[in-house]
């Protein structure tokens, strides 16, 4: 059954993030892909996330699609005009891949190329009405297409620092669905109580909540995220767990099974990002019980 599919049944959903190469070297890019088939639902492939240059998402997408995975891909507006946009997305489609996440991308001074210059032609709901007009079978200038493309297309919320933040970021999710958003995209969670109140505010939204998981890699990640990023609920007695482990490494994956298992009770799917350690994956969903 395709991730689509699985959505709109009900079914609890597995994504694991991936991205592509720096480079041409997909080896190990395609070697963690296989140890993960039939293991999740679908594959995310950012597109040159954090700002880093690399083989662009659709790339990484299609070889996905050739080992018989399905695959997911970020488009956003900081790279490309609206032109290159559509021509993209349509390309998607014809190479048979059919779901994207709408997601902001990060600034471009973090990346590796400085001097590169964001172009950010639409914004995110630009973005989504773009992608409906073209299922509508014309482009943004209103030229009728050879052929309309379908998709299954989702959309991302930013991590809040308040409540009033939050606020906004939920009025914004829900311009984005009313634009064509079939599911949500968390960020990461660590505190379990803490999504669970922000899980009953967003069911007024009317689309699936798809929480992420982010895999804790050592002490020193812990402490950064709880030092520069409070309001992700990184605890504590979460770092002293990792600390008091005798293998911290197995801890953290530990920690990220748990979280994945107990996200089954309270979501309807989940997004497993590790960030370099994609040999891990199959490990994390052991200790889910995926």
């Amino acid at each position: 059954m395709s991730f689509e599919k699985r959505l709109l049944s009900g079914e609890f959903v597995v994504l694991a993030e991936m991205n592509t190469p720096k480079g041409v070297d997909t080896s190990q890019f395609l070697s963690n892909a296989r140890r993960i088939k039939g293991r999740v639902d679908a594959v995310i492939v950012p597109d040159m996330d954090n700002g880093i240059m690399r083989m662009s998402a659709l790339g990484g997408a299609v070889l996905m699609h050739q080992q018989g995975i399905e695959a997911v891909i970020h488009v956003y507006c900081r790279d490309r005009n609206r032109m290159a946009l559509q021509g993209d997305i349509l390309a998607a489609h014809a190479l048979g891949i059919q779901n994207l996440i709408v997601v902001h991308g990060e600034d471009i001074l973090n990346g590796d190329h400085h001097d590169a210059r964001p172009v950010d032609d639409l914004d995110e709901v630009g973005l989504l009405n773009a992608i409906r007009c073209l299922e509508g079978g014309a482009d943004l200038a209103g030229s009728e297409l050879s052929g309309a493309p379908t998709f299954n297309v989702g959309c991302a919320l930013a991590q809040c620092k308040d409540e009033k933040s939050l606020d906004c970021e939920l009025e914004l999710a829900k311009r984005k669905v009313e634009a064509g958003a079939k599911f949500i995209v968390t960020p990461p969670v660590f505190d379990l109580a803490r999504f669970e109140s922000f899980i009953d505010r967003a069911k007024g939204l009317g689309a699936p909540i798809i929480p992420s998981v982010y895999l804790l890699k050592s002490v020193g990640a812990a402490r950064y995220i709880a030092t520069n990023e409070p309001e992700a609920g990184v605890s504590e007695e979460l770092i002293r767990r990792i600390r008091k482990a005798s293998d911290r490494e197995m801890e953290c994956i530990r920690i990220a099974g748990e979280i994945t298992g107990a996200l089954r009770e309270l979501a309807q799917g989940v997004r497993i990002i590790t960030l370099g350690w994609e040999h891990r994956l199959p490990a994390i969903l052991d200790c889910a019980g995926l």
